[in-house]
């Protein structure tokens, strides 16, 4: 297993500890009441998770003169931004998290660059991709023309996945608006796609059921009977002309580890926050320290952790009801990583790039050992929805077990070069209770609009208050308008 704190570990940790400790014996708890130097509110602004929301946001007040303090319930800075290194072999290390930059993430771009951050492509584009579904392997270039073994119309055959999609989909996707933008609110024309599921919306365009099979092949197709149509049609507007991937150089933690560096004493690990208190005065967090309740004093407070994990912490006065409504049904999907590390990366042997979609539970497989040095190879197994809840409930040994029979079937000869396995579940890491944020039917109406908008003196960062949900730079575009909406109080 991973290093990661589960469910199950934290039992055993003292949450209803009661032996208050004065602020003022703290020196990282002094609360200082005068006004930044440049920027912000004045006061202290207190900040909830050192995850890249939270990070991003504390380092641009921080430059803006403020004065911050960062509660981190991990023992290390990150959050789903988190590199495994062990139990691989010379050198090799793959991402339990985020794990793609795209081309297009501007934000994310700026900061490896402020950083010297160095990136390499995330997957080659000259090899052959595996799928593999009603039984049959398939193997040919994305786009290559393919005898599926799935019934089809014929129209639908001439077509293939790309034509299907730019027949049925993309059409949809010119009249979503300007996806990207914060304060999106989608236009009258598709509003009706958030009262369906994904799969409800492929039907509805008239799409075969073989058709719809080929359009949800893959890690989202165990989602699609979960998700609002709509939060799907914004995703795939959003990635349209996207080409090229990237990941950094020696894992993608470095990002957050360059912020944390920056932060240095400003935060403060295995300090989780169990109560949050605010008037018109200013905002007080309880945190556990050491078993130790403690009271820190402060002008605003920001949370940069998932709602699910913000639903677990006791809030006075409550907030509005729709924004506990928005925290209480935000939705987190379920994923599920199984790595197999191989003697060498023997797949490549037949022109095969290690990327690969199914409909068996594994739902995709990713080659990560890509790019990284040695022989050895690490495959991905990587499933989401129900398929990752059924990882889940299994043990460590049966999870690589049933990695490896399913991924035999995509890439024969695997058992004989399989040396080590691991797996990541993010259902059941304490301190995010699921992968990310996705919308479920209805709810684009009912609590998009509640979900970033600050309340008091709290606001509210994430990378599920943005457009980016499930990407490094949502979170790091949250922290960015959470910055500003500091600074903007004191104007």
């Amino acid at each position: 297993m991973s290093e990661f704190i589960t469910r199950r570990q934290f039992l055993g940790h003292s949450i209803l500890a009661t032996t208050a400790v004065a602020v003022s014996s703290l020196e990282f708890l002094d609360v200082t009441n005068a006004r930044a130097a440049r920027g912000g509110a004045g006061g202290k602004v207190i900040i909830l998770g050192a995850g890249l929301a939270g990070l991003s946001v504390g380092y641009e007040l921080t430059q803006a003169g403020n004065d911050v303090v960062i509660f981190e319930a991990r023992p290390y800075a990150g959050g789903r931004v988190h590199t495994l290194r062990k139990p691989f072999a010379d050198g090799l290390y793959a991402e339990a998290g985020a794990t793609r930059i795209p081309e297009d993430h501007d934000l994310t771009m700026k900061y490896v660059k402020l950083f010297d951050l160095t990136l390499d492509e995330f997957r080659p584009i000259d090899l052959l991709d595996v799928q593999y579904i009603h039984g049959k392997r398939i193997v040919a270039h994305h786009g290559d023309p393919v005898d599926w073994p799935v019934d089809l119309t014929l129209e639908e055959k001439d077509l293939g996945p790309t034509g299907l999609r730019q027949k049925y989909i993309n059409p949809v996707l010119s009249d979503m608006g300007d996806v990207s933008s914060p304060d999106w609110v989608p236009p009258d024309q598709v509003k009706k796609y958030d009262d369906m599921t994904w799969i409800g919306f492929l039907r509805g365009q008239g799409l075969s059921p073989g058709a719809i099979e080929l359009l949800t092949l893959g890690h989202s197709g165990g989602m699609a009977d979960e998700v609002s149509a709509l939060q799907m049609l914004r995703v795939s507007a959003q990635s349209r002309k996207r080409r090229q991937m990237y990941k950094i150089r020696g894992g993608n933690d470095l990002l957050p580890q360059a912020f944390a560096s920056r932060l240095a004493k400003k935060i403060r690990y295995s300090t989780p926050v169990v109560r949050i208190d605010q008037d018109d005065r200013g905002v007080r967090a309880t945190v556990l320290d050491s078993g130790k309740q403690q009271i820190v004093e402060g002008a605003r407070l920001i949370s940069a952790i998932p709602f699910s994990v913000l639903r677990t912490i006791e809030i006075s006065p409550k907030f509005s009801p729709e924004k506990q409504r928005a925290i209480d049904q935000l939705w987190y999907t379920s994923i599920a990583r199984t790595y197999l590390q191989t003697k060498k990366r023997f797949w490549l042997d037949e022109g095969v790039s290690g990327f690969g979609r199914t409909d068996l539970p594994i739902l995709e497989t990713w080659d990560l050992s890509h790019n990284l040095p040695g022989a050895h190879g690490i495959l991905l197994a990587y499933s989401s929805g129900e398929p990752a809840r059924r990882v889940a409930a299994m043990r460590e040994p049966d999870r690589i077990s049933f990695a490896l029979e399913h991924m035999e079937q995509l890439y024969p000869g695997l058992h004989e070069q399989y040396e080590l396995g691991t797996s990541v579940c993010w259902d059941e890491e304490q301190w995010t209770r699921g992968g990310w944020a996705w919308l479920k039917p209805g709810q684009a109406a009912s609590i998009l609009p509640h979900v970033a908008r600050p309340e008091g003196r709290i606001h509210f960062a994430g990378d599920h208050t943005t457009a980016w949900s499930s990407w490094m730079q949502g979170a790091l575009q949250s922290g960015n308008r959470v910055a500003a909406e500091i600074a903007s109080l004191s104007r």
